[in-house]
Formats: structure tokens, C-alpha cells, sequence
């Protein structure tokens, strides 16, 4: 059997693969010019006064942590689309005789050329962001050529992410593999436990009397940060658990009070799975995290900062609050790749459903409502919560900061606003008469005459 032939002919352009492979290309390319920007936004730091160098590192390394969980969902949605785009064709491959490993090797193979096209598209978009990334000001001046990346660590990029999806269709294969027909089959996803909303509490409280004798803890400068790192790395793993839990129970509320069909059928959707609906928006409760926490820093800093400050000091507020509005940008555009990737992905999935509401009369824009519905309701879950979260974890700072900087705190909040405006639009390119979309124009959709 030659694999590489046959991976061809399944991952070829077609119509009605084109939407999906655009999408999957598209995502690669976004994950790595963004990780790319990130690091050489990082490496750029080495040009700061000596003083200045430990300061913005830990920083820069603070928000390259931030970031990781929103790239690495991204970059798992296109690899996790990749494969059940051709879900089925890889279960006739079953049904003809092929084994578990021809399987694997095929869609591994499909997942790393897509993974490479999509990287290499997404070299050139870092190459042509350069430029207007680079007019953001640190220190007092544009941040230019400095963003550029040297040559090894746009290959170890590359690398990085033709691992990942490597990994990512793996994972995403466990089950097909298992018998030829495992496509068809649908495991009831089990409801998270209320005790991840225990550990929750617990954790935050933890947290709370940490950060409010931080002073205390750590004298110098160094230790300090590292300790908050380490504490903020700890509250968004808490936070992380508790948020299947919380998507769940909102869904749970929502279908009881449903008044209409797309509210009941969108949040069956979230209850289908509410670990996979919690994912592809996690990045949003990364990003609520960073307005709160570093949007608060930010203004704290600016509030307490004294005209007489002279060298690096004198540029840190400025600082801070453009490199938390960066962070903000780049987990949001995350996010709105991602969600648009996991619903295609999604919409793959339930095909068959959409089918068959179509053909009992049911307008296709109540199905798009319901699939909107089902991915808005953990966004603002996740933002509206978390930020609440994140408020009471921080609270005599985030207070401070409204009191004393209200203009900076509502610059930080318009950001995330603008943020869940561009998950919006971005989930709307999954419609389903988008993806479904027959070979000749004639959508899957369309009823049987």
C-alpha cells in the first residue's frame, strides 16, 4: 500500500474539502507568525539598558507563559480538523482492509504537510507583520528589525510546530482506530464534578494570601517576580479545572429557561461535551486573566510612578500597559482562529444532525443560531467569570487601579470587548452551509427530493 499516494488523494484540494483546508492552513500560518512574534518580541529585550534586561525578560517570559495554552489550542484545532475532515475516508480505509498503523501513518502524513504549507505561509505573514509590529514603542522607541528572529529560531519554530501536529492527530485518532466503524460511534461525554468549583475556591484562596503578603515573602526584586509567576501559573491551572464545570452548569440553566430552539439546541451542543466546549475558549479566560491582573499592574504602576523618574524606569508604565494590550491582541486572535477551526471541526461531526434538521424543515439560520449560541455562551462565561475570578484574587489592586487610573482600566477593557467582537465574526465563517458544501454548489444540506 502506498501510503503517500493515497494520503494525497485524500488530502488534495476538492470543493468539498476546500473550506476545511483553507481553515487548517490558515491556523498554522496564525500560530506560528504569532509565536514568532512573541519570541522575537522577547529576544528584542536584549537590546535594553543592562538594568533594564532582567526586568523586561521576566516579563516577556511572563507573557510567552500566557500565551502558550491559547497557541497550543490552536494549533491542536487545525490538526484535530485536519483529520476528521477525512474522518470517514479513513474509516472505508478500515473497511477495505487497511490496519490501525496505515491509519495513523496516513493521517499523520496529511497532518504533517498541512502543518509545514501552513507554517511556511505563516514565515511570510510574520515577515510581513514585522513592519507594523514593530512601530509598537518599548524604552521610548519603535521596536523595528528587532523583532526579526534569527534564522535557527524560526526553524526550531517550524519544528515546534510540525511536532505538534504530529501529536495533535494522533490524539485525535485514538478512537477511530480502534474498529472501522469507531466514526460512527458516540460515547457519552461524563458532567464534571463539583469538586473541581472546591479546588477552585481552595486554590484562590491560597493564592489570595499569597499575593497580599508578597512583600513579605520576597524582598528582592527577582524572587518576586518569580514567585508571581509561579503563583499566576498556579491559579490559571485552578482555574483551568474549574471551567468545564462552570460551562456546564451555565448550559444546565440555559436549557432549562431555553424559549426558543436555538437557545435549547445550543446548549445541548455545550452539554455534548462541555470539556471540548470549555478548550476552545479557555484562551478567553487566559485573556480575562491578563486584563485583570496585568491591566491592573499597569495601571498601578502608571498611578504611582513619579515625574522624576529618569533612565528605563521612566518608560515601565508605558510598558506595561502596551505589552498586556500585545498579550491581549495575540490570546484573542487565538482564540477566534481557534473557535472558528474547532467549529468547523464540529460541524463535520454533527453533519449528520444538521442533515436531518433540514430535512424535518428547520431553517438553516435557527441551526446556525443554535451552533453561534453554543460557542458565545462559554466565551462570555469564561470571560465574565474568570474576569470576576481574577477581581477577587487580586481585589485591594484591582480596586486601586479603577479608583486611581479608571481611564487605563476601561483602555483594558475595551480590548477584551473588541476581543470577543472578533471571536464573533470568526465563528461565522463555520456556517454550515459553508462547510457542507457539495462539490457542485449543491449543499449537503439540501433536502431530498
Amino acid at each position: 500500500m502506498n501510503l503517500m499516494h493515497i494520503a494525497w488523494q485524500l488530502a488534495r484540494p476538492s470543493a468539498g474539502r476546500r473550506g476545511p483546508l483553507l481553515l487548517t492552513l490558515s491556523a498554522y500560518a496564525v500560530v506560528t507568525a504569532l509565536a514568532l512574534i512573541v519570541v522575537g518580541g522577547a529576544l528584542s529585550f536584549r537590546q535594553f539598558d543592562p538594568q533594564a534586561q532582567p526586568f523586561y525578560l521576566s516579563l516577556a517570559g511572563l507573557a510567552a507563559i500566557l500565551l502558550v495554552i491559547p497557541l497550543l489550542v490552536l494549533g491542536r484545532a487545525a490538526a484535530q480538523l485536519s483529520a476528521r475532515s477525512q474522518d470517514r475516508a479513513l474509516a472505508s480505509l478500515r473497511l477495505l482492509g487497511a490496519t490501525g498503523v496505515d491509519v495513523r501513518a496516513i493521517s499523520v502524513l496529511q497532518a504533517f504537510g498541512a502543518a509545514v504549507l501552513g507554517a511556511l505561509g505563516g514565515v511570510g505573514l510574520y515577515l510581513v507583520l514585522v513592519p507594523l509590529v514593530g512601530l509598537l514603542r518599548f524604552q521610548g522607541a519603535s521596536l523595528g528589525t528587532s523583532l526579526m528572529a534569527p534564522v535557527p529560531v524560526i526553524l526550531l519554530v517550524l519544528a515546534v510546530v510540525a511536532v505538534l501536529s504530529i501529536v495533535s492527530s494522533l490524539l485525535g485518532l485514538r478512537r477511530l482506530v480502534i474498529t472501522p466503524l469507531a466514526v460512527r460511534k458516540r460515547a457519552v461525554v461524563s458532567s464534571p464534578h463539583w469538586v473541581r468549583a472546591l479546588v477552585m475556591v481552595l486554590g484562590l484562596g491560597m493564592l489570595s494570601v499569597l499575593f497580599s503578603n508578597l512583600g513579605v515573602i520576597a524582598q528582592d526584586l527577582a524572587v518576586m517576580l518569580l514567585v508571581l509567576i509561579g503563583g499566576l501559573g498556579l491559579g490559571l491551572a485552578v482555574l483551568n479545572l474549574m471551567g468545564p464545570w462552570l460551562v456546564a452548569k451555565v448550559a444546565q440553566r440555559k436549557l432549562r429557561k431555553a424559549q426558543n430552539a436555538a437557545s435549547l439546541l445550543g446548549a445541548r451542543m455545550i452539554l455534548e461535551s462541555p470539556q471540548q466546549a470549555w478548550r476552545q475558549v479557555s484562551g478567553v479566560a487566559m485573556a480575562a486573566f491578563v486584563a485583570v491582573v496585568g491591566g491592573s499592574g499597569a495601571a498601578m504602576i502608571q498611578a504611582t510612578s513619579s515625574s522624576d523618574l529618569a533612565g528605563w524606569e521612566a518608560y515601565l508604565a508605558t510598558d506595561m500597559l502596551t505589552g498586556v494590550l500585545l498579550t491581549l491582541g495575540i490570546s484573542f486572535c487565538c482564540v477566534a482562529a481557534s473557535s472558528a477551526i474547532t467549529q468547523s471541526a464540529a460541524t463535520l461531526d454533527r453533519a449528520d444532525l444538521y442533515r436531518g434538521l433540514d430535512r424535518l424543515g428547520m431553517p438553516l439560520h435557527l441551526m446556525n443560531q443554535a451552533r453561534v449560541k453554543s460557542v458565545m455562551l462559554p466565551t462570555l462565561t469564561a470571560a465574565i467569570g474568570f474576569g470576576l475570578a481574577s477581581a477577587l484574587l487580586v481585589l485591594p489592586l484591582a480596586g486601586l487601579a479603577m479608583l486611581l487610573q479608571p481611564v487605563t482600566v476601561l483602555v483594558v477593557l475595551g480590548t477584551v470587548v473588541a476581543g470577543l467582537l472578533v471571536v464573533r465574526v470568526a465563528i461565522s465563517l463555520a456556517a454550515p452551509q459553508r462547510i457542507l458544501d457539495g462539490p457542485r454548489g449543491q449543499g449537503i444540506l439540501a433536502p431530498v427530493e
